[in-house]
């Protein structure tokens, strides 16, 4: 017996794919929901799925029956040194000595950008000629009314580094949460797992080595993505940055070099807070939210390309499909695209109540499973037409379906109801 779920939208978005505009809306279908969920048998409890079923106990340190045990691991939070300073304090362990505006100037260019440089002129006032002074001083007035008029627009621009990647970030209580990051290798028994203290660790069970990696940029860790068809390559996302270690599976060091690493950087995009890496492996996506363009890396020649979309305020998540021909990619608005990677165009899907948290895609591409921020059900989208195929033959979706329905369900058991 299915349960249905009606949401109605009586706005309408354009399609931005220049062959086709169309309407859309979200519909009725049939749906899963966890009233469906067959009850625990009496005493247990649920351990882990494997194969598509539930396997359950009664207890967390049952054996279970799989060809692959994980290892468990324990990271007590006293044994992880957070940063006890920023990189800038280091600067009172030299002697002061006295710089001229234009070096002055030119470090501000550097730090802090535009309004870095004209707050150095505006303040250094016995220095520059009077009217260089005033005149920073009325174009930074201007552009700190701009910023604040966007940040009313968009309220997450006003946020810290940190408070921006807490926002966003996939992972629960991301500031708080000892593992903040985690990507299993599409291809092997290994795994990385970024820590509260910005180290990654690689664990395979094959192996009793454990690396440990480190950079002085590997600060904020949003996320890490293995790179597909390849054993060695981890991508980082960081906060002002984005790194990709070249890890030799086969070496003994239990702590790379920071040679190992490639650090990747664009202007105005940071903090990265998603990374998205194609099937092929042949290009890498990177995601901020304070950066309305979505950089395509290719990281080999260290160079990018951005595609650059108005609205939305930024990009928050990614997700490219397994057969290369869609990427998702969320905002901090109640807007979502899906990109189509042949000829790089987009559709825009607007929201109801909030932003698209997180998503993932069929093992075919053919499907987007999404949800959205403030609702407990989960959305799809079904794409039709051969990947690769001309425009004209390719059909989008009219509408999001809803399939399942997380709400809270009670279950009656022979110890009384559960929640």
């Amino acid at each position: 017996m299915f349960s249905c779920y009606l949401v109605l939208d009586s706005s309408s978005a354009k399609s931005d794919l220049a062959y086709e505009n169309r309407e859309r809306g979200f519909t009725m279908a049939k749906m899963c929901s966890l009233a469906l969920f067959p009850p625990l048998p009496y005493g247990q409890i649920t351990l882990c799925e494997s194969n598509n079923e539930l396997l359950s106990g009664t207890s967390s340190n049952e054996a279970l029956k799989q060809d692959f045990i994980p290892p468990s691991l324990h990271f007590p939070r006293e044994s992880l040194k957070l940063h006890s300073r920023p990189e800038s304090s280091s600067k009172a362990a030299f002697l002061d000595h006295s710089e001229t505006l234009w070096m002055r100037s030119a470090a501000a260019w550097r730090d802090g950008g535009l309004s870095g440089l004209l707050n150095e002129i505006t303040t250094s006032h016995s220095e520059a000629p009077k009217w260089l002074s005033v005149t920073s001083g009325c174009i930074l007035a201007v552009l700190r009314w701009v910023s604040s008029f966007h940040g009313s627009l968009f309220p997450h621009v006003t946020l810290s580094s940190e408070d921006m990647i807490t926002e966003f970030s996939q992972v629960l209580n991301w500031p708080d949460c000892v593992v903040r990051a985690f990507s299993w290798h599409p291809h092997t028994d290994k795994f990385a797992v970024a820590l509260l203290d910005d180290s990654i660790k690689i664990y395979n069970p094959k192996s009793a080595i454990t690396p440990t990696l480190k950079h002085r940029l590997q600060r904020n860790v949003a996320a890490v993505q293995w790179k597909p068809l390849c054993a060695s390559a981890l991508a980082v996302a960081c906060q002002n940055c984005l790194l990709v270690w070249h890890v030799d599976p086969c070496s003994l060091s239990t702590r790379p070099s920071s040679s190992c690493a490639q650090a990747l950087s664009h202007p105005g995009h940071s903090p990265v807070t998603s990374i998205a890496w194609s099937p092929s492996g042949s290009l890498l996506l990177s995601a901020s939210p304070m950066d309305m363009s979505m950089m395509v890396w290719d990281v080999a020649a260290e160079s990018c390309v951005p595609l650059h979309r108005v609205g939305g305020g930024g990009v928050t998540f990614l997700s490219w499909s397994p057969d290369g021909s869609h990427v998702l990619s969320s905002t901090p608005s109640p807007l979502f695209r899906v990109w189509e990677t042949r000829t790089w165009t987009c559709e825009r899907w607007p929201c109801i109540k909030g932003r698209c948290q997180s998503g993932c895609w069929s093992p075919d591409g053919s499907r987007l499973l999404f949800s959205v921020q403030g609702e407990t059900v989960i959305y799809a989208l079904t794409f039709t037409g051969t990947p690769g195929a001309p425009a004209s033959g390719f059909r989008g979706p009219e509408a999001a379906v809803v399939v399942a329905d997380l709400s809270e369900t009670t279950f009656n058991t022979p110890d009384g109801d559960v929640m």
